[in-house]
């Protein structure tokens, strides 16, 4: 589709019919031309001199257009009006037969003292419809009023009382619609319609950001965020109270429905809102999202606005607003500049600005606040990511023994996505213990190694106790150990690997168990007679005969045997098996560098934030300043450095205590 040409409206002032040329039409205007005051054409007498405000459109495309001025009938229209001592309407001036012009139409509307209705002229030619443009222009005329020589009439332009009147000359490149046409009502219609929903969005608008503002001031309520950290703290001891993981048969047996904890706690109380998983439970969760919320509006509401009004230089030039401030003092023959330069010793950023200073140290105290907001945001995202991201998987392995870690590890969350390193393979290399002298287990020990998928050794580590494992993004920990098996010989012959059984007892003691059997397993006789071994650890075996009567003690380690109803027992070796934590965990990073943030932005927020303003008034500079924190010290340092300003000290008592200090 061509686009419609660019058009550059002039406008000027053409005069009236007795500066017509020869040609039968208006001369064009030039500065000489212009008139000083505009008359009224509803005079008695016809001044040739008198000029009347015309509108030509110059139209300037693809082909050049000459001027269009109007026709001579317009002159004698007005002539007319002259003589029947009437206003002539617009219309009554437009020609009845007007040159043909670029555009679709033209119209003119003279506003001398009233408000004249506005006719549309019809073109004698169909033209294109063009988008509707509206000019202004306006002509500011002088309030003035002459009589006539003749008649003495008065004729002005601009009602009396007003001081200035102003002509306006409507231009549309397009004639308007037709108000009692169809078509006008049907786009006064849309534009209704258009407006109405222009309205109903905008009270849409205004009605979210009143809701956007009032759930901020919600959020950023101190008590609200006091009370979601009491409550996150409660939740966290609760966890450490209630053993988490456990099989649901475990809480049904703890916390029966029969017997409640203190009267009233049962198991449902523990699994229904996921207790068991404290730190990934939706309540816990929920209340770290509120946190969070409530941190990020305090800093939008509050700190980013007060640092924003730190950071300004903020001169003043009112004495008396400087003796408002917290500290306020005065010095009598002192210069502003000596006080900038012993400001700048004390640290402070000194700005001056005519006789006004501005001075201020600290403003990393301003800047504080958010960081710790944003270092306990980090805290809370990586627990989140904790919670909902991580692998675990605990498994006890026998000396000798591997496994992979990928049968082991259980996703945890929504978020958990394996790595690549759950293909590792890790064998028990060995499994031993250390005791103290009293006979209890102080340390035990797993020897492992981690072979890949092509079963090349990646890594070796003997771990222990708070000394994990660490590959890629798995940890190994050593958490428990347990007896696997004993290696036995009978009369010789063997040895045989005994599985040990763990024997429950009241307490954390641990006891495993084996069995020996002297007689065929494959008989008919239920009553199986055999030799009994116990063990507390891995270091010494209790020994019992087929009667249950005890026999000895022998260690796996002395190589000593021992004869039991006839038969000679000799106890090998005592294996062990490891048991072992593996976890993945994203968040800690986060968590880690959190906390880090956390305690360096705590001891910046104790920064004090300090301002200075000072004013050269004469020979006296007032000074006043205050801050944020520590305002005794502030007064304190604020004396001293005042005290350090030199007094000026004119040429005449210079010279006077030159005498005093020579005499």
């Amino acid at each position: 589709m061509r686009a419609p040409h660019r058009r550059r409206h002039e406008w000027r002032l053409l005069p009236g019919p007795s500066a017509q040329s020869a040609a039968g039409r208006p001369s064009r205007p030039g500065p000489a031309n212009l008139p000083k005051k505009i008359v009224s054409p509803t005079a008695k007498s016809r001044d040739a001199s008198s000029l009347h405000l015309w509108l030509v459109c110059s139209t300037r495309a693809t082909t050049p257009y000459p001027h269009i001025t109007p026709a001579p009938s317009l002159f004698r229209a007005r002539d007319e009006a002259i003589q029947r001592r009437i206003t002539p309407s617009p219309r009554a001036l437009l020609p009845a037969a007007p040159a043909p012009m670029p555009s679709a139409a033209s119209y003119l509307l003279v506003n001398p003292s009233k408000s004249f209705s506005f006719h549309r002229l019809s073109p004698p030619f169909p033209s294109p419809r063009l988008p509707a443009r509206r000019l202004h222009v306006s002509c500011d005329a002088p309030r003035g009023s002459s009589r006539s020589g003749g008649g003495g009439g008065r004729r002005e332009v601009i009602p009396a009382g007003a001081s200035k009147a102003k002509k306006q000359i409507v231009f549309f490149d397009a004639a308007p619609p037709v108000s009692q046409s169809q078509q006008g009502g049907d786009e006064e219609g849309k534009r209704r319609e258009l407006t109405k929903d222009g309205k109903d969005a905008n009270a849409a608008l205004a009605l979210a950001r009143r809701a956007t503002k009032r759930t901020l001031a919600v959020l950023s309520n101190l008590p609200l965020a006091i009370s979601e950290m009491f409550a996150i703290a409660a939740l966290m001891a609760l966890g450490t109270v209630i053993d988490q993981g456990e099989a649901p048969s475990y809480y049904f047996e703890k916390f029966p429905e029969d017997n409640p904890v203190f009267g009233f706690i049962t198991w449902r109380w523990i699994l229904t809102p996921g207790f068991d998983h404290m730190f990934s439970s939706p309540v816990f969760l929920g209340l770290l999202a509120l946190l969070a919320a409530s941190l990020m509006a305090c800093t939008y509401t509050t700190q980013l606005p007060m640092v924003k009004v730190a950071r300004r230089w903020s001169f003043t030039h009112s004495g008396e607003r400087i003796r408002k401030q917290e500290f306020a003092d005065s010095l009598p023959r002192a210069s502003i500049q000596d006080l900038g330069v012993i400001l700048m010793g004390a640290g402070y950023e000194v700005f001056t600005k005519g006789p006004s200073l501005y001075a201020f140290k600290g403003l990393a105290g301003r800047y504080a606040p958010i960081g710790v907001h944003l270092a306990m945001l980090f805290i809370m995202a990586g627990a989140t990511l904790s919670a909902t991201g991580s692998f675990k998987g605990s498994v006890d392995v026998p000396q000798g023994l591997n496994f992979v870690i990928g049968d082991v590890m259980k996703p945890r969350g929504v978020l958990s996505v394996a790595p690549d390193d759950f293909n590792t393979e890790v064998h028990v290399n060995r499994f031993y213990m250390e005791y103290y002298d009293s006979g209890e287990v102080s340390q035990f020990y797993s020897d492992l190694s981690l072979f890949d998928l092509d079963g090349k050794e990646v890594m070796r580590k003997t771990i222990k106790v708070n000394d994990p494992l660490r590959y890629g993004g798995v940890t190994i920990y050593q958490t428990d150990w347990g007896f696997s098996a004993l290696s036995v010989k009978k009369n010789g012959e063997g040895p045989f690997n005994l599985a040990m059984a763990p024997l429950k007892l009241n307490g954390d003691k641990k006891l495993f168990g084996t069995f020996l059997p002297l007689e065929d397993s494959n008989s008919s006789n239920s009553n199986v007679k055999g030799i009994s071994m116990l063990a507390r650890d891995l270091q010494s075996i209790v020994l019992y005969d087929q009667d249950g009567k005890f026999v000895g003690v022998r260690r796996p380690s002395s190589k000593l045997p021992i004869e039991i109803n006839g038969n000679e027992i000799l106890i090998e070796d005592a294996i062990g098996s490891t048991g072992l934590d593996l976890k993945t965990d994203p968040g800690v990073p986060i968590v880690y560098a959190g906390f880090g943030a956390l305690m360096l932005t705590t001891c910046i927020s104790y920064l004090s934030h300090s301002q200075i303003w000072a004013l050269q008034d004469g020979s006296t500079v007032v000074v006043g300043g205050k801050t944020n924190r520590a305002k005794l010290e502030f007064s304190e340092e604020m004396n001293r450095l005042l005290d350090k300003v030199p007094e000026l000290i004119g040429a005449n008592e210079n010279a006077v205590d030159s005498k005093s200090t020579a005499t």
